[in-house]
């Protein structure tokens, strides 16, 4: 009998052990607190806006060119000779005025020639005078004593004609040599400057020789390139057969110099005749009158030849239409624009023009909107954001468009 209730025992007390636990598990699972369940919140993402202000802007044209003077010429002899006399002016960079002297050739052979050219004038209105006495007598002793018409051989009228013609001979030749005697001082043709010079005194030239080069000071010129898609945005002085050049646009030029950033002002003042066939371009031709002359700034320095420059030339105005940052551009062509709700939307635009810095655009957006200027890498309409500060960024609303 123990033993039965033993091993009952043995069984029982396990399985009740086991029970009572269960029980008291459950009893302290239905008294756990019930956790809160929350969804996750994902923040908004933060972007930069600008605010939409349609304006006019005048659209400028970037370019550059090397400053070249608008006449140049080269210095050569139209006698042979010694040169005997060299300016001081005359040395690569000198000034010098309209009509000054630059060199002299030895004069001496010129003025004697002169000299012997001016005696054959008088021996040719003596030899002159005498066939027109001759002619003179022919005719009246014809009249006392001849019969018929007589030949101009006997009244002497060859001789007069070609005794006439020595006068004229002889005077063309005084004054060929009078010329050859000036041209023994060669003169400026402009007020100029020397590029380069070539002879010095002691030296024989010829005529032709190469004695140096010079360029008037007047005005500087500036050949600047143009793509074709630029040219839109220019007004240019296109000439036509039997029309006159009109005005171009003005230009600023640019230059670095001496460590400092100076500006000139000059006008477009015609286009060249063709398109370079390499490049494709059309070229128009800046002038800056003196060059050489003080501006506003007395440390400014001239406009040399030969200095190289930046050109921007001013466009033409477009109307109503919103300067904004490159960026803000996506890469199929759109903008985002953002609501009063904050949720961002594409908006197909018209773009005018589109440089390394902003985009100008004439179609698609009002005035008010806001742009959105921050890259994001996914975007769907609608989606909501949180615009930085007030959402009214920088505006351009009146610089030209580079």
């Amino acid at each position: 009998m123990n033993s039965k209730l033993v091993t009952l025992l043995k069984i029982v007390l396990p399985i009740l052990v086991v029970a009572v636990a269960a029980v008291s598990a459950a009893r302290l699972a239905a008294m756990r607190p019930v956790p809160d369940t929350r969804r996750p919140e994902v923040p908004l993402p933060v972007v930069r806006a600008q605010l939409v202000a349609l304006v006019d802007v005048q659209l400028t044209v970037q370019s550059q060119g090397t400053v070249a003077p608008r006449t140049e010429s080269r210095i050569v002899p139209e006698v042979s000779g010694r040169v005997v006399w060299v300016s001081p002016n005359f040395v690569s960079g000198g000034f010098f005025e309209a009509d000054e002297p630059l060199l002299r050739v030895d004069s001496f052979d010129h003025q004697r020639a002169v000299v012997r050219a001016r005696s054959e004038v008088a021996a040719a209105h003596l030899r002159l005078a005498q066939e027109e006495t001759e002619a003179e007598l022919a005719r009246q002793e014809w009249e006392d004593l001849g019969t018929g018409e007589a030949t101009a051989l006997t009244l002497h009228l060859p001789q007069l004609a070609n005794a006439r013609a020595g006068v004229q001979a002889a005077q063309a030749n005084l004054r060929k040599t009078e010329r050859d005697l000036e041209r023994t001082e060669i003169r400026a043709p402009y007020a100029g400057r020397v590029r380069s010079k070539i002879v010095d005194i002691g030296q024989y030239v010829r005529p032709g020789d190469d004695m140096g080069t010079i360029y008037s000071i007047d005005t500087a010129e500036i050949r600047l390139p143009l793509p074709d898609e630029d040219l839109a945005y220019l007004d240019l002085p296109l000439v036509y057969r039997g029309e006159r050049a009109r005005p171009g646009p003005r230009v600023r030029l640019v230059a670095d110099f001496a460590g400092r950033t100076w500006e000139w002002y000059g006008r477009i003042v015609r286009t060249e005749g063709e398109i370079d066939p390499a490049s494709r371009m059309v070229h128009a031709v800046a002038q800056v009158a003196n060059p050489y002359g003080r501006g506003p700034d007395p440390a400014r320095p001239p406009l040399a030849v030969g200095m190289y420059v930046r050109a921007e030339i001013d466009g033409i105005t477009v109307k109503n239409v919103a300067v904004i940052p490159r960026a803000a551009l996506r890469a199929d062509g759109r903008l985002l624009v953002i609501d009063a709700q904050e949720r961002l939307w594409f908006r197909d635009v018209s773009v005018l023009r589109a440089t390394r810095q902003e985009i100008i655009v004439d179609g698609g957006l009002e005035n008010g909107e806001r742009v959105c200027l921050s890259s994001l890498d996914v975007v769907t309409d609608g989606m909501r954001v949180r615009v930085a500060g007030d959402g009214a960024g920088p505006t351009d609303t009146g610089r030209a468009a580079r």
